[in-house]
């Protein structure tokens, strides 16, 4: 493989700190309590809209005001997220090979400025954020986008995320799909070609 397609939080970088303290206020504040375990519990295995919709029912309010809340609270938390170890020497390793590093998120633009400050930023080719208007993954319509850009050989492209949906996205654009679960939390159904706790391990497959 030598076309990577990255996700972005709890892939390359660790915002899940920030993600599930912005939510535990969010919930407090509406009068709610969620612990902090289960929250990164829904989040990893699911997604935050998962967690939202998940809290919200729960209690009989209306998510999307649960989803104001997180909102407002979670750029005050993500202040400086760190890169997973091994981030950089991967993203490089690409790069030397000749291959090229796509990042695929769906939070704004601003995961481009914490990829500057981590240093990774100048290893990205281009990326699709937030603020363009692509379906949400496991849709692979952003995928599609980039690699039909680019004429990717998608027999040598592979997405990297730490959920199922990224897989799912990443086989749904007729590619493989690499799974990082650092803590073995996620309940595997995406049937991915590569699964590594580790990034790393990810330098075995760069060729």
């Amino acid at each position: 493989m030598r076309e990577f397609l990255w996700d972005f939080d709890g892939t390359l970088m660790d915002t899940y700190p920030a993600m599930v303290k912005a939510f535990c206020r969010a919930v407090t504040e509406l009068g709610g309590q969620v612990s902090a375990t289960e929250t990164y519990r829904m989040m990893r295995q699911q997604s935050v809209g998962h967690a939202e919709r998940t809290v919200a029912a729960k209690y009989g309010w209306d998510w999307q005001a649960l989803r104001a809340g997180y909102q407002r609270f979670e750029p005050q938390y993500q202040t400086a997220p760190a890169a997973f170890a091994g981030a950089k020497q991967v993203l490089a390793a690409v790069q030397a090979a000749g291959g090229h590093n796509y990042l695929m998120t769906h939070r704004d633009r601003q995961a481009l400025s914490y990829l500057q400050a981590a240093g990774l930023a100048e290893f990205f080719s281009d990326a699709v954020t937030a603020e363009q208007p692509f379906a949400r993954k496991p849709d692979p319509a952003a995928l599609n986008y980039l690699l039909d850009r680019y004429a990717v050989d998608r027999t040598r492209a592979i997405m990297v995320g730490d959920r199922n949906l990224d897989v799912d996205a990443g086989h749904n654009a007729g590619i493989a799909g690499a799974l990082f679960d650092i803590d073995h939390l996620v309940t595997v159904t995406s049937h991915p070609e590569v699964q590594v706790d580790q990034l790393t391990e990810l330098l075995t497959i760069v060729d």
